[in-house]
């Protein structure tokens, strides 16, 4: 297909996305930005969640991991499950008796001010490193089959996507989101059944049949026994335990949204119908990752891994169902960035900056401070974006899931702490706490042969560094004083509520 035809169908996904946000964010307020009114519809927002849980990444590498790793991810998938429910029924109780706007601030009024400014401060780091890599995925494929025919650096074609993303979420923020986001949803779906339909009609295979040939050629395995391996089924399946619940549960961008529905009961409708769909969707995409390695040897593909499902598409199917992974592709790259940033902003704007509570600051002076941040983590994710082509991994999932086990354990151990005991902190020490965390973590790792011989550490990382932040803050902590307050009875899940 031309790359002119293909830069033409982007340029017109855009303008839509354009349109969408100028329909929603009209007479937006910093309320609107930020947790949309807190009007947002709840049907809307678990569907358009999709998109911003899979995003790029789930695309690509998914179906291309399954060469290596079979139905392997299915292990993560049955802890995912575990994991919203938690979320739905521990956590969004609690966000919403204290009617937060950051859930970085249910820290601030249990833990105390570090504890609130270690929490965001990790959340930032968190969010900044997993969305970059999401976004130079995607980034680089549609560099590869469209803007290298033109010469385009690959510097270029970043800043033109971030300022795109810029151009639809600048006012609008997670009001405009909760709709582009549903649009990108239904676009990328829609992509992942066609690439299905069109490859069993190629092969000439039914659903059944296909997957009796994943079987014989060891692509659907699912459950790894070997307790030593990092892939071993009880691992994996209590790692998709801590990751949804800290990197849903505990992650400002991911809760923005579902706190932006106006009633407890909606919001978790939102999040048991979001973990429906993505069972589904994900087994889809597992797969259509065994499809792929099933006609890359008929049609002479040699790539592997995150190159195989573009290698396939654009190389040997037909013209139509190449525009339709084009749109997808893009439809699960803007759900990875545009709420990205919107959430980081958010968080340094009313975590660090304080802009909600200042009541000396006329609100145009808030607003203009928000934009301000808002531009800066676009150049942020410019700079990231480019660190990751320098790095140039074969498959990002791997390394976003590496990079969650380090910056979400400091997250984990200081709910956790705040959930689970009563115990007061000695404030001044806790950033130094949080940060010792995935420092043990990483001297673990490292020295993993030495320490603890043929015994692998896979995802299993993030709830060690859960556990280690957990103790450190039970060793600069007091106990309560003898009588608790409602306030502390209203923020701890030791008490009833």
């Amino acid at each position: 297909m031309s790359p002119a035809l293909l830069l033409c169908i982007l340029v017109a996904y855009f303008a839509l996305l354009l349109g969408v946000a100028w329909a929603t964010s009209r007479n937006a307020t910093n309320d609107s930005f930020y947790i949309g009114n807190k009007s947002s519809n709840w049907k809307l927002v678990a569907f358009g969640m999709v998109g911003t849980t899979l995003s790029g990444v789930t695309f690509i590498s998914v179906p291309g991991a399954v060469g290596r790793d079979g139905f392997g991810y299915m292990q993560l998938l049955i802890g995912y499950v575990i994991g919203y429910v938690a979320v739905a029924f521990i956590l969004l109780p609690l966000y919403y008796r204290l009617k937060l706007t950051s859930i970085y601030d249910y820290l601030n009024q249990r833990l105390g001010r570090r504890a609130y400014q270690s929490g965001a401060s990790f959340f930032i780091i968190s969010r900044l490193l997993g969305a970059t890599a999401r976004l130079y995925l995607v980034v680089n494929i549609l560099q590869a089959i469209i803007l290298d025919s033109f010469g385009v650096p690959f510097w270029v074609t970043t800043v033109v996507i971030l300022g795109m993303i810029l151009l639809y979420t600048y006012q609008g923020g997670v009001k405009t989101i909760v709709w582009t986001d549903t649009l990108q949803t239904s676009c990328m779906l829609f992509g992942l059944l066609a690439c299905i339909a069109i490859l069993l009609g190629q092969m000439d295979l039914s659903v059944g049949q296909s997957l009796a040939r994943m079987h014989e050629q060891g692509l659907s395995r699912v459950f790894t026994s070997a307790v030593d391996s990092p892939n071993f089924y009880l691992k994996q399946i209590v790692a998709g335990v801590f990751i949804v619940i800290a990197m849903t549960g505990m992650d400002q961008e991911m809760m923005q949204k579902t706190i932006s529905v106006k009633t407890l009961a909606d919001s978790q409708k939102n999040l048991l119908s979001l973990t429906v769909i993505l069972f589904v969707v994900l087994s889809l995409f597992m797969f259509l990752g065994g499809l792929l390695h099933l006609y890359a040897p008929i049609a002479g593909v040699g790539a592997s891994g995150d190159k195989l499902f573009p290698a396939v598409v654009m190389g040997h199917l037909p013209v139509a169902l190449q525009i339709v992974f084009l749109i997808a592709l893009i439809s699960a790259l803007f759900p990875s960035a545009d709420g990205a940033i919107t959430a980081l902003t958010s968080t340094v704007c009313i975590d660090l900056l304080g802009l909600k509570r200042r009541q000396d600051l006329p609100e145009p002076d808030k607003v203009r401070w928000r934009q301000r941040v808002h531009l800066g983590f676009a150049a942020l994710f410019l700079l990231l974006v480019m660190a990751f082509k320098w790095i140039d991994s074969a498959s990002m999932i791997g390394v976003i899931l590496k990079v969650a086990s380090y910056t979400y354990g400091p997250l984990l151990g200081l709910f956790a702490f705040g959930m689970l005991t009563k115990r007061r902190l000695r404030d001044r020490w806790v950033p130094l706490v949080a940060a010792g965390g995935p420092l043990i973590c990483a001297i673990l790792e490292y020295n993993q042969t030495l320490l603890l011989g043929s015994y692998r550490l896979g995802l299993e990382l993030l709830m060690i560094n859960g556990i280690v932040v957990f103790g450190g803050l039970w060793a600069i902590s007091r106990p309560p004083p003898s009588r608790i307050s409602e306030r502390d009875a209203a923020i701890s899940l030791t008490v009833d509520a």
